[in-house]
């Protein structure tokens, strides 16, 4: 369309010739233009040509302003181009402005009633009323064809788009047309000398503008370094609660860049606020340093009291981030991203929008990571699985736009994958500390309440004994002749460390049909067994198939729950002891402490066996 009207316009300028005087409008508007300032933070250029392009319009009609403003377009494309060589920008930036100019300066001559200026001149109260319309009108389709542009690059709202970056530009137009009036206002016509005048003014006015723009980058690059200094803070503190939680190691990251890549896809123009979403996404667990460990990694449902505990941490959460000066909204966020659609959720019951924008993202994305993450109570869905979950919830827990929006694009935002390896030392000192910490306090309390179990146990031989001094490679068959006694279990799978490979190797395997699995291999930190190895937790009632995978659901009878302990001597990770039962929940905390009292002879009986066969050696 910009293109046929830049066509009628040579048309007619040929059919009816005014001049060659235009051309010196249009020499000071390529001029002015190619000295473009570009806005902070934006894509947007501008420039002091317009008070060129009013005058072209005044004195000479449409078709003069129309190609005035193409060639304008021209040259700031190529400047432009430069940079950002895309060709649809050029043609663009020619088709926009010259559409804009044609279609507002058809208007003014329309409402004005009269004809362009150097042909017959007009009183300043008969331009004044249509030049203010055709300022609007030119401003209007100008500002918002370019930012109808930028909004469909970055799928965003235009009209948020518009307000957020052009519509203070308005006066730069209206100021154009103001310097226009004082151009044309007397002389009806190009009079150098006085337009000598008023080029210094517009230059004065142009390098007040383009230092103010300078001052107001250097501010922006200040903040970018204050911004810079708050994330590393925030990443700080957010590997340290990642580091607390192995089971979802890198689930803030996967959460962070989901939102932010769902915050741009719905609409959110403000880069603050983009930011404020950045940062709660790592954040948004800070108040679970607050909550029991033994209740966040429960292989099970939380009990009523457990669950009050649990929903403490966004407020938690929220209050600890109080104490820090964010420059944008991060604790609202924190504070309600488990409220839920219909006004269900928690801390405060909030109710459709009223919920902010960012804790609605921030609840979506988190709940897919989870959904598609292993923990300990459950193996982890597909992507498929988790979306239709989230769509049976869209409209009760979830803003049902965000929901459509990220079934959408979920693949197109999905973080790259996290670098393999195990954490920091400083993250691995956190972890080994809190399990230094708690593992005691477990261990007592259970054996506060299993004394007739650490009896029998203590009364029976110890595994070296059954096996009578046989390598540590043969006990498995007392092993599993030792638990029988003690816990009822379908499988029984004796895995060690490989600590070159980093993983553990099934060497005993003891349960009808599942002779397959030794051998087997599962790298440290992964699948059940994995976890324990790597958090050296024991694990009561998981799924089977966090370890076995499909199998677990393929072969009868069906395993339902399992049972899970690392096997550790003097802090050295020597492998791990799982069962598996038939029975749903079939395993209980009392069987939990047996299985640590079992393993701590397993290494016993390992480390009994590494001396029998040094001293062997030493023969």
């Amino acid at each position: 369309m910009g293109f046929l009207v830049i066509g009628e316009s040579l048309i007619h300028l040929y059919r009816v010739p005014i001049g060659t005087e235009w051309l010196f409008l249009a020499f000071l508007t390529l001029i002015s233009g190619s000295a473009s300032i570009e806005l902070p933070r934006s894509n947007v250029s501008i420039s002091i040509s317009e008070a060129f392009v009013f005058t072209a319009v005044l004195l000479y009609g449409p078709a003069a302003g129309t190609l005035t403003v193409a060639l304008d377009g021209l040259v700031i494309s190529f400047w432009i181009a430069k940079r950002r060589p895309e060709a649809y920008r050029a043609l663009f930036n020619i088709a926009a402005p010259a559409l804009s100019a044609w279609c507002s300066s058809k208007l003014f001559f329309y409402v004005s009633g009269i004809e362009p200026l150097a042909e017959r001149p007009a009183s300043l109260d008969e331009i004044l009323p249509a030049l203010v319309l055709f300022a609007v009108t030119y401003f209007g389709l100008n500002s918002g064809l370019i930012a109808s542009m930028i909004a469909f690059q970055r799928r965003a709202n235009p009209f948020q788009v518009w307000r957020s970056g052009f519509m203070w530009l308005s006066l730069n137009y209206f100021c154009g047309a103001s310097v226009a009036v004082l151009l044309v206002g007397y002389n009806r016509t190009i009079d150098l000398k006085f337009i000598g005048l008023v080029v210094p003014l517009l230059l004065v006015l142009y390098f007040t503008f383009k230092t103010s723009m300078q001052r107001v980058e250097d501010a922006n690059q200040h903040l970018d370094q204050m911004n810079s200094l708050y994330l590393s803070t925030i990443e700080t503190l957010a590997m340290a609660i990642d580091a607390r939680d192995q089971i979802t190691h890198g689930h803030i990251r996967r959460v962070q860049a989901y939102a932010v890549g769902l915050a741009r896809q719905v609409g959110v123009p403000d880069e603050n606020f983009i930011k404020a979403i950045e940062a709660a996404a790592l954040l948004h667990d800070m108040g679970k340093l607050a909550v029991p460990e033994h209740i966040l990694n429960k292989p099970g449902k939380l009990t009523s009291i457990e669950y009050e505990q649990m929903k403490l941490h966004v407020k938690v959460g929220a209050d600890i981030l109080s104490a820090i000066d964010f420059p944008y909204p991060v604790v609202p966020i924190v504070r309600h991203h488990h409220e839920n659609w219909d006004g269900t959720g928690y801390p405060t019951g909030l109710k459709g929008t009223d919920i902010p924008i960012g804790a609605r993202i921030l609840s979506v994305v988190d709940c897919f990571d989870a959904l598609t993450s292993d923990r300990p109570y459950r193996p982890s869905l597909s992507d498929d699985d988790a979306l239709q979950i989230l769509m049976q919830r869209r409209g009760n827990m979830y803003d049902p736009s965000i929901v459509d929006t990220f079934a959408r694009v979920h693949k197109d935002i999905a973080p790259e994958a996290l670098p393999p390896g195990p954490p920091r030392d400083a993250l691995n000192e956190i972890t080994t500390a809190r399990r230094a910490a708690t593992l005691p306090i477990d261990v007592a309390r259970r054996t506060a309440s299993s004394t007739a179990v650490h009896k029998t146990l203590t009364a029976r031989p110890p595994l070296d004994a059954l096996v009578g001094g046989a390598k540590a490679s043969c006990m498995g068959d007392a092993l599993a002749q030792r638990l029988r006694q003690l816990i009822p279990f379908s499988l029984c799978v004796l895995y060690l460390n490989d600590p070159e490979a980093a993983e553990l190797e099934a060497v005993q395997v003891t349960g009808k049909d599942w002779s397959f699995l030794k051998g087997s291999r599962i790298p440290i930190g992964q699948r059940l067994s994995g976890w324990v190895a790597a958090n050296r937790r024991t694990i009561v009632n998981s799924d089977p198939m966090l370890d076995l995978g499909d199998v677990a659901r393929v072969v009868h009878p069906l395993l339902l729950s399992c049972l899970s302990t690392p096997v550790v001597l003097d802090d050295q990770l020597i492998g791990v002891l799982t069962l598996h039962s038939e029975v749903e929940d079939g395993f209980s905390d009392e069987h939990g402490y047996v299985i640590e009292v079992i393993a701590e002879q397993v290494a016993e009986t390992f480390k009994l066996a590494d001396l029998k066969h040094t001293a062997h050696q030493g023969r």
